[in-house]
């Protein structure tokens, strides 16, 4: 016991202190593209289709149409944010930054042009009354690859610890709130994917991690899979990235919870 306690003291705090202070993430992260059409001196569509080839998963589009600044669209929900497309793009009309906050409560507002993200907002009403203070969420890998997997279980740890917020990862179906969905639901995981939805009482909730449960990402189109959750089951919050950081889904969660509406 004593070797414990001594432990214990010589480890300190290791929880992180988000979201009182804004995380501390690497130089490599890549977050919320900045799109900036300008620096292709009116060429968008033109010079743009370096970047739209060098897309893995056919991301990006040009629109031929309309100002300037509304040409170059990225699909968020399709996105790995690998950086090919800024690497590709002479001008420099693309590029990643750090910003973790990516979660979205539409599908739609994923189609990214460089207007501000429309970040998810918190549940209203009945919903917000009965999950706000305890979450349980199912998690189940619909043929990811485990790298979105990975970062789901990690938020469980004692540095993110997320059963702080009221948030917690179980076993069952019946004993959940919701599902959290990851991978890009493969042929053999559709009907398990639908019988957890359905063993989930109600009302409940489905959260999307990953560009692979969003859109079936590098999969998506592949007769094998089924393009992500959402033609299965509706989908309340998509978190995009390839996989997301463990910080920009703890950040989806607490928005939709209304424990960031001001931030």
């Amino acid at each position: 016991m004593l070797d414990i306690l001594k432990t214990r003291l010589r480890q300190k705090h290791r929880t992180i202190a988000f979201p009182s202070r804004p995380p501390e993430l690497p130089d490599r992260f890549r977050g919320l593209p900045v799109l900036d059409p300008s620096a292709c001196g009116g060429k968008c569509a033109a010079r743009s289709r370096a970047c739209v080839a060098a897309c893995p998963v056919s991301a990006i589009s040009v629109r031929k149409d309309g100002p300037p600044e509304g040409r170059i669209r990225i699909d968020l929900g399709r996105c790995v944010f690998c950086g090919d497309c800024a690497a590709a793009c002479p001008s420099g009309a693309i590029r990643f930054t750090n910003d973790y906050r990516l979660a979205v409560r539409s599908r739609a507002d994923l189609m990214y042009s460089g207007d501000p993200l429309r970040l998810a907002d918190a549940f209203g009403g009945r919903i917000r009354k009965l999950f706000g203070r305890s979450l349980k969420l199912r998690q189940v890998s619909a043929g990811g690859c485990n790298a979105c997997e990975a970062d789901v279980n990690v938020l469980t740890t004692v540095v993110f610890d997320l059963g702080r917020f009221g948030i917690q990862i179980v076993a069952s179906p019946r004993h959940a709130d919701g599902l959290l969905v990851t991978g890009p639901v493969s042929l053999g995981m559709r009907d398990a994917l639908l019988s957890t939805y359905e063993a989930v009482p109600d009302p409940k909730i489905v959260i999307a991690v990953g560009a692979c449960a969003i859109s079936g990402g590098l999969y998506a189109g592949r007769p094998e899979t089924c393009n992500g959750a959402d033609p299965l089951v509706p989908v309340d919050l998509y978190v995009p990235g390839c996989p997301p950081h463990p910080i920009t889904i703890l950040d989806g969660m607490l928005r939709l919870l209304g424990k960031l509406e001001k931030r």
